[in-house]
């Protein structure tokens, strides 16, 4: 019964930004570690944030650092990522999931994920 859903992809152009959303049910989100990983054309799986259950510490892979900006609201039981000065090279498909950069491979609950699409 754990859902996840993404929403705020789109197209824009390079050094635009946009804020993705995504919403949780069927778990204590409360309590839970989250992560936004994502997938590029002809690529793998890439960790790019993660945010204590809290929201006190946020970590960064250093593809985004400095870029993107993670969040939470647990009142609306909602993750965020604000993302900022985009490039081409930013362009997947974007994907909450539970746990921490170590430990969100192990969760198996995948959203339909939302496309961010960058390019002129």
């Amino acid at each position: 019964q754990v859902q996840l859903v993404e929403s705020g992809g789109g197209l824009v152009q390079p050094g635009g930004s946009l804020r993705l959303s995504c919403v949780a049910s069927g778990f204590t989100f409360s309590m839970s570690a989250m992560s936004w990983v994502r997938q590029a054309p002809g690529k793998g799986l890439e960790w790019i944030s993660d945010i204590t259950y809290g929201g006190i510490t946020a970590t960064y892979a250093a593809s985004v650092k400095g870029r993107f900006t993670i969040s939470r609201n647990n009142a609306k039981n909602t993750l965020y990522l604000e993302m900022t000065n985009l490039k081409p090279e930013d362009t997947a498909e974007y994907y909450c999931v539970r746990g921490r950069e170590d430990t969100w491979k192990d969760f198996r609950t995948w959203g339909p994920g939302t496309q961010v699409t960058v390019s002129s």
